[in-house]
């Protein structure tokens, strides 16, 4: 009997193919008239369309610039497109049904091979089902243990009912077929209806769909499109592994990105893939996100040789850094010039500008998130490169295949043998050397667990001269525990610890031998979950609470015959805590709404000395009234209240939308700076009685409009912010080992707006991308019962307030193995504060400065180069390398960092300082096994 259902099952399939080429053949017959000059491909495909019952599939980046010149009449469509395609590498396939394919430089085979279907030697009771094109039906709570490559296979869940109908869950998790490795934010989508997904850093999709079957189509960065069958009668689990794309980057990128720009509820979102990162030229050759960060729109830097972000009016200290769900207080090495992130084992980045999430809170200006690889679950892998400078190596693999993997990465530098050549004696007696290590561990307890354990420290040591010894080091390290409950609804509880710390050793003089030092260390423990509830609501909700624990300073001597008297400042505690609930609703095709609720809550707490201010009076040691002291734990001040987001996004065409959004964020850490940029000697307060938190309020109004098959990308967005309670110094200040810092701060007021315009062409052998920004970041200190007036009370431009700002990334691929790249930038100059007079004073001679800030420096600009060389892609080969030849800075202009003064012969003179001052060449060697 279970030969006869077999033998009805193939004589069936039998019959209905033989009716599908039957029609086809029908559908073949129909003949076309054309008459087209240099049209583009897609009006080929109308036209062709419009005249018979045949629909193309093809892939708009492969014929972006493909035209089409042809003049036929009532000629049969085969040799039509052979007219079309002659002496070209495009190829087309008919199906049955009436398709047509078109690829580039493959064979496409529209029908299956000869003895495809295998007799199935199965002699279970069960129908039998054509092996290979048919999947075992699906048992609640079992999943297979191979994730499935196969397009072809039919995957059934459950059994189909008549007349049952009703929606279905499925959910998995999408994997590198090569390395084992997640891929994030891929779309998993049908398209009748229109329902889609993401997958999430994790690699985790969930779906809603109609029962029924359904062809499932996977797009993501650096893969493959993909697609699965689906016969989808009861919820269900499937792992999906898609196949790396080696075709050209910003061809891969427009496959993953075509309907986000437009279709996307994120806004002020910007993504970038490690691959576009290492095409961007830097100084001293190695890849840089931070560097690449800063060619975004309405991302800034005071200047060159500074890694801190000003993004969109903000402060460098408004930005919340994470690395793998842990926070880096300081990004960079050797002086800014170089970030504190591996590029070797960096997976994505994403730059969060506004519409913020719910779950992301602290900072008033942005959230860059850096995620890491898993490390290779499939086989043993590595990388590296030697530069001029710095040297890297990347080992990773499999502990148990498929289950369990490693990573371990280092890199260090050798710069001091530079500063030996430089002419100053000065740099000759320098020193600077840095060096970081990372190291993760992933595991997968079960299909419904996964543990991840991640380190990372770095160190960096400088000298100028022979004067004072610096170093400064990041410690951070993150535990996390992935729990699915059910297909819908997922958790990740996780733990991290971050510690930053720097150190001052001055010991040329022992009399005045001394060193000083800070740190500051947090832990924070997290809880997130993830609920797919259908596919109209997406919930995000949970809770975090992080422990603050801070030395602000201290000053201790070296030696004996050290006459430093030791001074330290009291230790700082908090406990900051949040709740938080998002939904995502697509009420229609068209209309998306994100809403989301954040409450915070900030406790400072003892021991602590505490001094109270006379009320209504600027806060100076004249108005010191009292001390009071507070025991451990006791609470010292807590604020508290609401963050709301919420952003809608409504789509005017199938091409274009409008998205906007509105924030209210809360910063409870401030950092402490001499200097406009971020710097090593920077240290961080907390809240108290006397510095209150700060407050932002953004709202952000967007279009985005997508061309030419989607293959170029428009956004303009413009926004304004409101911030209050700020810290802004008063003229003067004194900010190292103050014990009185509240007197020389005040919580200022501040104001930013702007418009970002950026259009990106993804696909062809030119492409990248122009942004232009106008901005104006102001801020304001006129409460006199708060502290002095600055300016007579008037907005003034803050330290980073460069209004124009242009950038051109450029690349140009002449081969797969060659390929060039070219950037151009353009900003306004920071402001400045100058002295404009001299006067007297009794027998004094004294300065007279002008308003706070209101000068600049000389307009910035710089113009970079690079040439990629790779080697040969044979996949069978020892080790895979290329070759970066850069010339960063290459008209060898001088553009300031920053001007000073100094009285020399009874004069001011003024002085410019410029960090790369000449065109800087560097040659860098990159491999991977």
């Amino acid at each position: 009997m279970p030969h006869f259902y077999r033998y009805l099952f193939l004589l069936a399939s039998l019959l209905t193919g033989i009716n599908l080429l039957g029609h086809a053949q029908t559908a073949q017959e129909r003949l076309i008239t054309l008459s087209l000059q240099d049209a583009p491909f897609e009006t080929f495909v109308k036209e062709v369309e419009a005249q018979s019952n045949f629909h193309f599939y093809y892939n708009p980046a492969a014929v972006d610039s493909f035209s089409v010149t042809i003049q036929v009449n009532q000629q049969p469509l085969q040799l039509v497109l052979n007219q079309v395609f002659k002496d070209s590498d495009y190829r087309y396939a008919f199906t049955p049904q009436g398709y047509v394919f078109i690829t580039k430089g493959k064979d496409f085979h529209a029908q299956l091979p000869n003895n495809f279907f295998q007799r199935n030697t199965n002699t279970s009771d069960s129908p039998a089902l054509a092996e290979g094109i048919v999947d075992k039906p699906y048992i609640a709570g079992e999943q297979s243990k191979k994730p499935t490559t196969s397009e072809a296979k039919l995957h059934v869940f459950g059994v189909k009912r008549e007349g049952v109908t009703g929606n279905a869950n499925l959910a998995g998790h999408l994997r590198d077929a090569k390395t084992g490795e997640p891929i994030i934010g891929a779309t998993v989508y049908i398209q009748s209806p229109l329902l889609a997904t993401n997958s999430d850093q994790y690699g985790y999709y969930s779906i809603t769909l109609p029962v029924g079957e359904h062809e499932l189509l996977i797009r993501g960065i650096g893969v493959k499109n993909s697609k699965r069958r689906i016969a989808l009668y009861t919820s269900g689990k499937l792992d999906i592994e898609v196949e790396e794309d080696v075709r050209s980057l910003k061809e891969v990128l427009v496959e993953a990105e075509k309907d986000r720009n437009v279709a996307g509820m994120q806004m002020g979102l910007e993504r970038l893939d490690i691959r576009a990162i290492k095409q961007v030229p830097t100084a001293f050759g190695e890849t840089d996100v931070l560097r690449v960060v800063l060619t975004l729109p309405g991302v800034k830097s005071v200047g060159e040789g500074s890694t801190g972000m000003n993004v969109r009016g903000g402060s460098t200290d408004q930005n919340l850094i994470l690395f793998n769900d842990a926070t880096i207080y300081n990004p960079s090495h050797l002086f800014g010039f170089f970030s504190a992130f591996n590029p070797d084992i960096v997976k994505s980045v994403e730059l969060h500008k506004s519409n913020i999430p719910a779950r992301y809170g602290g900072r008033l200006s942005s959230v860059l998130e850096v995620t890491t690889k898993d490390g290779n679950k499939k086989k043993f892998a590595g990388s590296g490169g030697l530069g001029l400078l710095t040297s890297r190596l990347t080992l990773e693999g499999p502990i148990m295949k498929d289950k369990t993997s490693f990573l371990v990465a280092g890199r260090t530098t050798y710069s001091n043998w530079l500063l030996k050549q430089l002419p100053q004696e000065t740099f000759r007696k320098s020193s600077a050397s840095f060096y970081d290590l990372n190291a993760q561990i992933n595991h997968e307890l079960n299909s419904k667990n996964t543990l991840y354990v991640s380190g990372y420290f770095s160190k960096d040591n400088f000298r100028l001269g022979a004067d004072s010894l610096y170093n400064f080091t990041n410690r951070n390290a993150s535990v996390k525990w992935k729990h699915i409950f059910h297909n819908q609804l997922y958790g990740v509880l996780t733990g991290a610890y971050s510690h930053y710390g720097y150190g001052v050793q001055s010991d040329k003089n022992p009399v005045s031998a001394s060193d000083m030092s800070f740190d500051m260390n947090q832990a924070n423990l997290q809880a997130d979950f993830n609920y797919f509830l259908n596919s109209k609501h997406t919930v995000d909700f949970g809770a975090i609470s992080i422990l603050y624990n801070v030395s602000p300073g201290s000053l201790t001597p070296i030696g004996s015959e050290s006459l430093v008297i030791p001074d330290v400042l009291q230790r700082e505690k908090a406990v900051e805590s949040a709740l938080y609930v998002s939904d995502q609703i697509d009420v229609s095709a068209r209309l998306s709404v994100y809403i989301g609720l954040r409450y915070s809550f900030f406790n400072s707490i003892g021991p602590r000395e505490v001094y109270t201010y006379a009320p209504n009076a600027p806060k100076t040691l004249s108005t010191l009234i009292d001390t009071v002291a507070y025991s451990s734990g006791q609470n010292i001040a807590f604020y508290h209240g609401p963050e709301y987001r919420f952003s809608a996004r409504y789509g005017l065409t199938d091409n274009s939308s409008v998205k906007m959004s509105y924030n209210r964020m809360r910063q409870y850490i401030h950092m402490l700076s001499n200097t406009a940029s971020m710097s090593p000697t920077d240290t961080w307060k907390l809240s108290d009685g006397n510095i209150r938190p700060q407050v932002g309020d953004q709202v952000a109004l967007g279009y985005y409009r997508n061309f030419r098959s989607n293959t170029i990308e428009l956004s303009v967005e413009g926004y304004y912010k409101k911030m209050q309670d700020f810290l802004d110094y008063r003229n003067g200040a004194d900010i190292i080992l103050n014990h009185h810092i509240e007197t020389e701060v005040a919580n200022a007021e501040g104001k930013a707006y702007g418009v970002e315009v950026m259009v990106k062409k993804l696909t062809g052998k030119v492409n990248g991308w122009v942004s232009y920004t106008y901005s104006r970041t102001l801020a304001r200190l006129n409460n006199p019962a708060v502290s002095e007036v600055i300016n007579n009370g008037e907005w003034y431009p803050s330290n980073y307030d460069k209004p124009h700002d242009f950038t051109l990334i450029s690349n140009y691929r002449f081969s797969q193995r060659f390929s060039t790249s070219l950037n151009f930038t353009y900003s306004t100059g920071r402001p400045i504060t100058l002295p404009i007079a001299k006067y007297q004073d009794g027998n004094a001679q004294r300065i007279f400065y002008s308003s706070r800030n209101q000068y600049r420096v000389p307009d910035y600009y710089r113009v970079d180069f690079a040439m990629n060389i790779e080697g040969n892609h044979k996949i069978k080969k020892l080790a895979h390398s290329s070759w970066t030849l850069a010339v960063y800075n290459l008209t060898g202009r001088r553009n300031p960092y920053s001007v000073y003064f100094r009285s020399e012969d009874g004069k001011i003179n003024g002085y410019q300082l410029s960090i790369f001052g000449q065109p800087i060449p560097t040659i860098t060697y990159n491999f991977k096994f």
